[in-house]
């Protein structure tokens, strides 16, 4: 069974984000909300679910799980994204609109997943 190209750029786009967890963990740890304990324990927890959740989601057999995982995954993560809106110092210097944008985007990208269910 082959998987659509769109399935594998998602793979790989989860991929990418998790091993920049390790690259750059300033980054994340910067927009982890400070009622959650261990920032940087948790950045690490993160960057490996999306790596190996994106490789399960570009193996046939496990893509299924790969997907609901990342819908997970990005639900466990949305307290971050409203975080950065709402606190400037996790902005990251992005405009107030940029940052409302990426909260409906979620949606978006827990619906790309779910096409993989």
């Amino acid at each position: 069974m082959t998987l659509p190209w769109h399935q594998y750029l998602m793979g790989l786009v989860y991929i990418l984000a998790g091993i920049n967890h390790f690259r750059n963990p300033k980054l994340y740890i910067k927009i982890i909300p400070p009622f959650f304990k261990n920032p940087k324990h948790i950045n690490q927890i993160s960057g490996w679910a999306e790596i190996v959740l994106g490789i399960l989601v570009c193996i046939p057999t496990t893509s299924f799980y790969g997907a609901w995982g990342i819908i997970l995954l990005l639900l466990a993560i949305f307290p971050a994204n409203l975080y950065m809106y709402q606190n400037d110092k996790a902005a990251l210097g992005l405009p107030k609109w940029v940052l409302l944008l990426r909260l409906p985007l979620q949606l978006l990208l827990i619906y790309w997943a779910y096409c993989y269910t």
